[in-house]
């Protein structure tokens, strides 16, 4: 499916065609009015004037509008019905859509095996070969990948590529498989190219929305289980570009994950924080347990600013998640000094991994241990554990030589270095060190850089060059602090420029920013950040945004008081939880009767996970937890608005985008932070 994105203007269009309410859904949708269009979509499903096309539509429009339980119990239902008409492999492909989206939604492999099972019986006559062939293929290739299968999923990406067209969704996803597969087996220059090649196709635009943002995710996350940063970063800006007026779904908020990547990275904290907070809001309506993936790229950037107390509750929230939190958790508890509990720790998750099927580090791939030998050496030298250290830093130097990563290259040197001087080499040391600063240094990572700086002064001191020491250790605290604080304020503008300002006239906002003047158009989201911007620091429940930009004061009124509406899970999800429970016990089964200890583990972590999801939401007594569902479907809506709002605004003036970006907070509370030390002047 192809989606467009659209501003206030065609929406109320959309409204005032003619035609039913199920045309007028498909005109809001065709505007990116997503709510609007479920809205509708949902009536005439309740209405019964779905066929089976018009089922798949709806199953689209769940999505983008943010209810991915919906999109997954629609393509049950769809499936269903085609098998009882004998439509196998119209079935088969509902079936694999299920599979889809728990795969890239929720990181669940168990239900998925048992929904590519279903298929894989309805696809089981002779060719001709369909779409449904080709799509079963790219999921199957990801189910194998992320479970540590990488034989299976080389076969499955050759198929998906074959059975598909060269523009076919499935085949570029595919391509994208296969270059990582390329990578993991040790050809990484051919790998690169192949990804470059998938990520080219997919800036072609022959894609639809939801597999374009695939194949960019996908491709970003391979560069950064590479440690290829650059072209990570380049990648994502791409990946932003086409997601400001594109994205939907998850698509949003996983972007935002990989730039907090590349934030922190480059030594930018406080907006690394900033993002992957905001990715947190707008992908919870969407993963469950991959929430874990965000929540430890905030234990990480908390820890590198100091805050051990948050970075610990980042971490043991994805770990509750069931996402691995190492070696993050190992290294809170080194800043807190309990280096035993922390040598412990991490040579648990070297020994026995748990099987979280991360996109970044698949499992059982050497690039999955990289990270934590880094943090073992630093944990036994700790500890004064030096043969510990001495075997994962020779280990950690040939997973850098294998993977030809410079960043992976310098974190060997570091280690290497640290055994040098611990077996009393200081100036073997000096040099391994000061090899790693410029190799950090090329990579663009101060933090890194700063912490091989401190290390070289400490071999300088071993050496008796104090002046060397002194200059090193002046040089990495100089840089250290300016990560660890806020980010420096800028220098009003005092030269009789014209005042940033943010004014509505007739159906266009006059909007200045930095001495520029634009215009846009009017929309939802443009109301919601004058709001903001008129009142930076002040907390908006989305109730209060949505009902102050609602027409009709007695439905704002009803909208302002609503308040509790329903149990946390209702009805729908708790039977839709129970149904993955029943899957993952029948993959258990399986798995037992296989022998397969691996898949046997992988499924009964996700078994655990889903009974504490489900524990969460049930009291005392086993009655119902109560959540605003008013709240909710307001919250989807004004984070829509305002983030469609900003990337437009970002098209035509990308320094306001940027600044907006970083200080508009979304959630069930908004917020406008701009820097406190910088007074903003918006006229509004």
């Amino acid at each position: 499916m192809t989606h467009a994105a659209g501003d206030g203007t065609g929406l109320e269009r959309a409204r005032n065609a003619d035609g039913t309410g199920l045309e007028r859904a498909r005109n809001a949708a065709a505007c990116g009015a997503w709510s609007d269009a479920y809205a509708g979509f949902l009536t005439a499903r309740e209405a019964g004037d779905l066929d089976p096309n018009g089922l798949a539509e709806f199953a689209d429009v769940a999505y983008a509008a943010g209810h991915l339980d919906v999109t997954i119990e629609t393509w049950e239902q769809l499936h269903g019905e085609l098998s009882r008409l004998g439509e196998d492999n119209a079935a088969a492909g509902a079936a694999v859509r299920v599979a889809m989206h728990l795969l890239f939604d929720t990181a669940l492999m168990a239900p998925v095996r048992g929904w590519l099972r279903r298929a894989d019986r309805l696809l089981a006559t002779p060719p001709p070969l369909t779409g449904a062939h080709a799509w079963f293929a790219a999921v199957r290739t990801f189910e194998r990948l992320l479970s540590g299968d990488l034989e299976a999923a080389r076969s499955w990406a050759e198929r998906a590529i074959e059975t598909g067209s060269h523009t076919d969704p499935a085949a570029a996803i595919g391509r994208v498989a296969q270059a990582r597969l390329v990578i993991l087996d040790g050809d990484v220059a051919r790998g690169l190219e192949l990804l470059d090649d998938a990520g080219t196709a997919a800036m072609a635009g022959d894609l639809d929305a939801l597999s374009t943002g695939v194949v960019y995710c996908e491709l970003v996350c391979a560069l950064q289980g590479l440690a290829q940063y650059d072209l990570a970063e380049q990648w994502t800006e791409a990946m932003e570009r086409w997601a400001r007026t594109n994205a939907i779904g998850s698509l949003h908020g996983r972007c935002r994950v990989h730039r907090a990547e590349i934030l922190r990275l480059r030594g930018q904290c406080a907006s690394a924080e900033q993002q992957v907070l905001l990715a947190c809001e707008e992908l919870r309506p969407y993963v469950r347990r991959e929430l874990g993936w965000p929540l430890t790229e905030l234990g990480r950037i908390r820890l590198r600013r100091g805050n051990r107390t948050g970075a610990e509750e980042a971490l043991l929230a994805a770990h509750r998640l069931g996402w691995d939190p190492e070696p993050g958790l190992s290294l809170v508890r080194l800043a807190d000094g309990d280096v035993d509990t922390a040598a412990t720790a991490i040579r648990e998750a070297l020994a026995r991994p748990l099987p979280v099927p991360s996109k970044e580090l698949p499992p059982t791939s050497e690039l999955r241990r990289a990270p934590l030998l880094d943090a073992q050496v630093r944990i036994a030298m700790a500890g004064a554990d030096l043969e510990t250290a001495r075997v994962a830093a020779r280990e950690l130097e040939e997973v850098a030589a294998a993977f030809e990563s410079n960043a992976l290259a310098a974190s060997a040197l570091r280690a290497r270095g640290e055994v040098l001087l611990a077996e009393g080499d200081a100036a073997g040391a000096s040099a391994f060190f000061t090899d790693a600063v410029r190799a950090w240094n090329e990579v663009g990572a101060p933090y890194e850089t700063a912490e091989c700086r401190l290390r070289l002064a400490d071999a300088q001191r071993a050496l008796g060059n104090l002046r060397a020491e002194t200059l090193e250790r002046e040089a990495a605290r100089t840089e250290l602090d300016r990560i660890t604080r806020a980010p420096a304020a800028e220098e009003p503008q005092t030269d009789g420029a014209e005042l940033d300002s943010f004014v509505r006239e007739g159906d266009y906002w006059r909007v200045v920013f930095d001495g520029r003047r634009v215009t846009a158009r009017d929309s939802k989201g443009m109301h919601h950040l004058a709001r903001l911007l008129a009142a930076p620091g002040r907390e908006f429940h989305v109730l209060d945004l949505a009902a102050a930009d609602t027409a009709d004061p007695d439905a704002a009124a009803r909208l302002a008081r609503a308040g509790d509406a329903g149990p946390l899970l209702d009805a729908r999800a708790k039977q839709m939880y129970r149904r993955r429970l029943a899957e993952i016990e029948e993959d258990m089964e399986e798995a037992r009767a296989d022998n397969d200890i691996a898949r046997q583990e992988q499924s009964e972590l996700e078994r655990g996970f889903l009974i504490s999801e489900l524990t969460r939401a049930v009291g005392l007594g086993g009655r119902d937890r109560h959540a605003g569902a008013a709240s909710e479907r307001a919250r989807a809506a004004v984070t829509q608005s305002v983030r469609k709002a900003i990337g437009r605004l970002h098209d035509v003036l990308p320094a306001l985008g940027d600044h907006l970006d970083r200080t508009i907070r979304t959630g069930t509370y908004c917020v406008y932070v701009p820097d406190p030390r910088v007074p903003p002047s918006w006229s509004t």
